[in-house]
Parts: C-alpha cells; sequence; structure tokens
C-alpha cells in the first residue's frame, strides 16, 4: 500500500489500478459484488490501457479486504499488478457501480 494510516475506523478512499488480463472477464462486475458486500461505495471502470481502475470509500479494513480480492481477482483473470493509492474520501459517492 503507498500509505499506511493509523485511522482504522475513519472513511478513506482507495484508488486501486489492476494490470493482467483484467479485461473481458467480469472483473468490474465482480469487483462491484465484492465492494458492496464490504459496504463501500465508489466505482470500477475499464481504462484504455487494459487495466482496471477501481476507486472506492469506507472504513480501512473494509478497503484493505478490496485490495486483497483485487490482487487476486475472479477466476477467469489473471492479474499482474496492482497498484493502491490512499486519498481523503470526497464523501460524494454513493452506492457501487460500474462504469465504461
Amino acid at each position: 500500500m503507498d500509505r499506511q494510516d493509523s485511522r482504522d475506523g475513519a472513511d478513506q478512499r482507495l484508488e486501486i489500478r489492476v494490470t493482467g488480463r483484467v479485461q473481458g472477464v467480469g472483473f468490474r462486475w465482480h469487483a462491484c459484488e465484492e465492494a458492496v458486500r464490504l459496504g463501500l461505495v465508489g466505482w470500477a471502470r475499464n481504462r484504455a490501457d487494459g487495466s482496471v481502475q477501481i476507486v472506492a470509500e469506507g472504513p480501512r479494513a473494509a478497503l484493505l479486504a478490496l485490495a486483497d480480492w483485487a490482487a487476486r481477482g475472479p477466476a477467469r483473470a489473471r492479474v499482474d499488478g496492482c497498484e493502491t493509492a490512499w486519498s481523503e474520501p470526497s464523501g460524494t459517492l454513493a452506492g457501487f457501480r460500474v462504469t465504461g
């Protein structure tokens, strides 16, 4: 993880960029299901470079669980890399959605 923050109870924002065989294998949809299961808000989208970007906000423990999931991905995916960046939450996200 890029930044270790001890504020476990406070909401945070995590951006994840996943590379490998992550498009065309249901990665975004599975990421959405996992994020909803963890009680997170945000979105997942395909990027033009073939990676998947996930932006999520919520409790740090749930975000760490999402990052762990993203490093493995769904069964048909092959994850080669998983970069993360932590920041303050925007507080403007509602629900979790799949985009482009």
